[in-house]
């Protein structure tokens, strides 16, 4: 029986350790071609390079051939469904370092971006995500110790074996799989939280005089039955459906009440 193929990518970059602990974990049963991200693209979304050439070159990493683009997570997608030609059964973004839940940072997400475009085009997609209790840890500069990345790689090789093998849910377009740092306790089929973070814009001085900014965000916890947030908070591998339609069905029916008079 002929090894399903995946096409792997993820948003914080070629060099990044959780997009080689995926390719670790899922080439044990399927063939993988890796085209990322040259560097770290992480918050870009599902934005594409429509105004840009984007150029891609043929790398060797940890001994394997892969592909980095300069470009964003969509645009290796799209580069490599259409500039290699490549026809994957599934493909993965990830493993994406810091989670990727609630409203606020999925249509963030580079990584979750990479999988809304695969399901865009067609291609039953995954994005997952694994917890940081060390933020220094995003950048790539563990502060003590490196990321031990073997409950991931256990629960994607379950996982991917099982979407592969029954195919997504009915009614959805990706998988949003996020992972505890913690031990594991437990699977749980989660909905989205409502937010993540309370934004804050952060004014600094340059040694010029000048005024520079950062955008900051403080993490809050909104108690939310089966909630993404709240799952993670648990310990559990929280897994959301999503689709890419974005209708608020439920808001139709006022929409229509508000606009009778309109005509």
């Amino acid at each position: 029986m002929p090894r399903p193929k995946i096409l792997l990518t993820n948003d914080d970059g070629i060099n990044s350790s959780g997009l080689w602990a995926a390719y670790d974990a899922l080439s044990t049963f399927a063939d993988v071609r890796v085209v990322a991200p040259a560097t770290q693209q992480s918050a870009v979304g599902r934005s594409i390079s429509i105004f840009e050439p984007l150029r891609m070159n043929k790398v060797t990493m940890h001994g394997t051939q892969a592909y980095a683009v300069g470009g964003r997570p969509t645009d290796s997608l799209l580069l490599g469904l259409y500039g290699l030609g490549l026809k994957p059964d599934l493909v993965v973004s990830g493993i994406n370092l810091g989670e990727n839940i609630s409203f606020e940072s999925i249509t963030t997400s580079g990584t979750v971006g990479a999988a809304m475009e695969a399901a865009n085009q067609g291609v039953p997609s995954l994005a997952y995500s694994l917890q940081m209790s060390d933020l220094g840890n995003k950048a790539e500069k563990p502060r003590s110790r490196p990321l031990d990345f073997t409950q991931s790689k256990e629960v994607m090789i379950k996982l991917t074996k099982l979407f592969l093998e029954k195919g997504l849910p009915k009614n959805s377009h990706l998988i949003n799989i996020n992972i505890p740092a913690a031990k594991i306790e437990g699977y749980e089929v989660t909905v989205l939280g409502e937010r993540l973070f309370k934004t804050s814009v952060e004014k600094r001085i340059d040694p010029r005089g000048k005024p520079y900014y950062w955008i900051n965000g403080e993490l809050i916890y909104i108690p939310e039955e089966h909630s993404d947030v709240t799952a993670l908070r648990q310990n559990l591998v929280s897994i959301t459906p999503l689709t890419m339609d974005n209708t608020a069905f439920k808001a139709c029916d006022d929409l229509k009440k508000m606009i009778a008079d309109v005509n």
